[in-house]
């Protein structure tokens, strides 16, 4: 496929055309997930559970995202390529500009970082700096110690007015797109048409403007056998994980997946 690039993503939403989005760490399901049609692949911090083992995402390093951003670039066919920063690589706008230029140079074409309203003046430096920022707002993994664990945010009416006044102010100050994770489905949609620019949603409903999983989870593939409710196994009945990565490109923009049982509710 041609290149995606973020004013296609943006062209995506404006259309109301579902964007398909999937974690990636290596080469090889690079290859394979932009050969499936995979609009975004996400190099999430994700790997510190998925590949290193960790009961968090807390101890991966600047270092460990560069490595992988490098991995996926190489194998990489056309796909958006986004990728973490890390927990504590962006505690300062000066710290999150060498933290993003790593990853950049390392061949992302945005970078994503999680919080709320304070991360104003850290999204107006880097996009002044030529550095595309996705905002990751909702349940945010690397505030889990704070956050009490895993929990669904945004059920009570003004946590959800508080998220999508969130979005708004992340937008003005210059997020491109905005990722939501774990709100009631019809918070993901309120916060979906609040903004212009494209919500991506994991466990928020099939209102966003596309969807992402974690790759490993979607093929069926756990450590623990705890599998999130908004999960869907797209191995089951394919003959292939290339089969398995056409299908959920294909529930994604036909608007097949999510569907009610993956959604939680206020």
């Amino acid at each position: 496929m041609s290149d995606i690039t973020l004013s296609q993503l943006t062209l995506m939403k404006q259309r109301g055309e579902k964007i398909a989005m999937l974690t990636c760490y290596d080469a090889t399901f690079a290859a394979a997930s932009s050969a499936a049609g995979v609009d975004i692949l996400l190099i999430g911090d994700t790997l510190g559970m998925i590949l290193q083992g960790h009961d968090s995402t807390l101890p991966v390093t600047l270092e460990d995202m560069v490595y992988h951003t490098a991995s996926v670039k190489r194998g990489n066919a056309g796909s958006f390529i986004l990728s973490d920063l890390s927990f504590m690589t962006y505690s300062s706008p000066a710290q999150a500009l060498y933290s993003a230029g790593c990853l950049m140079q390392a061949g992302a074409h945005m970078v994503k970082l999680e919080g709320g309203g304070w991360l104003g003046e850290t999204i107006r430096q880097l996009t002044r700096n030529g550095v595309p920022v996705c905002a990751h707002i909702g349940l945010t993994p690397q505030s889990v110690n704070v956050l009490g664990g895993f929990k669904v945010q945004g059920r009570d009416p003004q946590q959800a007015k508080a998220l999508v006044e969130t979005a708004q102010a992340l937008e003005a100050a210059g997020a491109a797109m905005i990722l939501v994770e774990a709100v009631p489905v019809s918070l993901g949609k309120k916060l979906s048409d609040a903004v212009t620019v494209p919500v991506i949603g994991i466990g928020a409903g099939a209102g966003t403007d596309g969807q992402v999983l974690v790759l490993h989870d979607m093929l069926g593939l756990s450590l623990t056998g705890r599998v999130p409710k908004f999960v869907h196994n797209f191995m089951h009945g394919q003959m292939s994980i290339q089969d398995a990565l056409k299908s959920y490109v294909i529930a994604v923009k036909e608007g097949i997946f999510p569907a009610a049982e993956h959604g939680y509710r206020e």
